[in-house]
């Protein structure tokens, strides 16, 4: 009875441990599976957290824009034209990541001392025989990024209404820098009013004058100032920016250069910036701007003739 009893207690044991067996196999593959499954989900939840971060941040970028949060680009130049011109290329400039800071200058040497040292990022006011001179006399490395536009030199009406009615001896005001000065004498002689010695170019001054018919008399200015004292002069050949600025229509000039004159085809105007600054971001984006259709449907459309786009 005993010996019975134990080999049904052994049996029992026997079976109960083969289901035991039996059950953890079955229990370590579903967890194996469980696990497996939920390294998968962990996975996706990786993958879409990252695609939202990165959604989040194309988000982030466009509030931004869209708030104003952009990187500040600052740029010097005269009041008419180029701050008007610049202003008109300021939405283009925005969507390019840039908010246009315009600081205006009326004269043409504190601009370039400002972006040399680096209060601006660029300039707009010049033309590069101008830029070149002043590097050359100021030891400063300024270059051109590009030339955007050009401004026709004109012959306005001070006493005198006209060019043939110029008396004896009459005074005609002209700009005081180099280049312009130059420029203002290769229009008058233009008009047959003066010769200048052979070759003197771009580098004239009153000196070069070989021939002087009407016996004129120069009075040299800064550029600035010419329009102020047209009235008590008889003529004065004037900067288009300044010409401008003053209200002057270039459909008033008694005489303008002509598209194809040696002043044209060197006198765009350019965007001025530190020789390092020349490749960087910013002045490209500056530059294609100031390219843009918008910029020149602007241009053509606003100055009738006194601002002539170069692009």
């Amino acid at each position: 009875m005993k010996k019975s009893w134990l080999t049904l207690a052994l049996a029992v044991s026997a079976a109960a441990a083969l289901t035991a067996c039996s059950g953890g196999s079955t229990e370590t593959t579903a967890a194996q599976t469980t696990a497996a499954a939920a390294d998968t989900t962990a996975a996706a939840d990786a993958d879409s957290a990252a695609e939202t971060s990165d959604a989040g941040e194309e988000a982030a970028e466009d509030t931004a824009a869209a708030s104003g949060e952009l990187e500040k680009l600052v740029v010097g130049a005269s009041p008419a034209p180029h701050a008007e011109i610049l202003e008109a290329a300021r939405e283009v400039l925005a969507s390019k990541g840039y908010d246009l800071e315009i600081v205006e200058y009326t004269d043409y040497v504190i601009p370039n001392n400002a972006l040399d040292s680096g209060d601006l990022d660029a300039n707009y006011f010049q033309h590069k025989p101008y830029l070149d001179s002043f590097n050359e006399q100021n030891g400063t490395d300024l270059v051109s990024a590009g030339a955007i536009h050009y401004e026709p030199f004109g012959i306005y009406a001070g006493k005198t209404a006209s060019l043939d009615a110029l008396p004896d001896g009459a005074t005609v005001l002209v700009p005081n820098d180099i280049t312009n000065e130059a420029r203002a004498l290769l229009l008058l002689e233009a008009q047959g009013l003066l010769t200048l010695k052979e070759d003197a170019g771009l580098e004239a001054t009153p000196t070069d004058i070989v021939d002087n018919p009407k016996n004129l008399e120069f009075v040299e200015l800064e550029a600035a100032l010419l329009p102020r004292s047209l009235p008590d002069e008889d003529i004065a050949v004037i900067n288009g920016n300044y010409a401008i600025e003053a209200g002057l229509k270039m459909s008033d000039a008694l005489a303008v250069e002509d598209s194809d004159s040696l002043a044209a085809t060197t006198y765009g105007n350019v965007v001025a910036v530190r020789a390092e600054d020349a490749e960087s971001d910013k002045t490209k984006a500056l530059i294609e701007a100031l390219t843009s259709p918008e910029v020149k449907e602007f241009i053509e459309t606003t100055y009738e003739g006194a601002v002539v786009p170069l692009f």
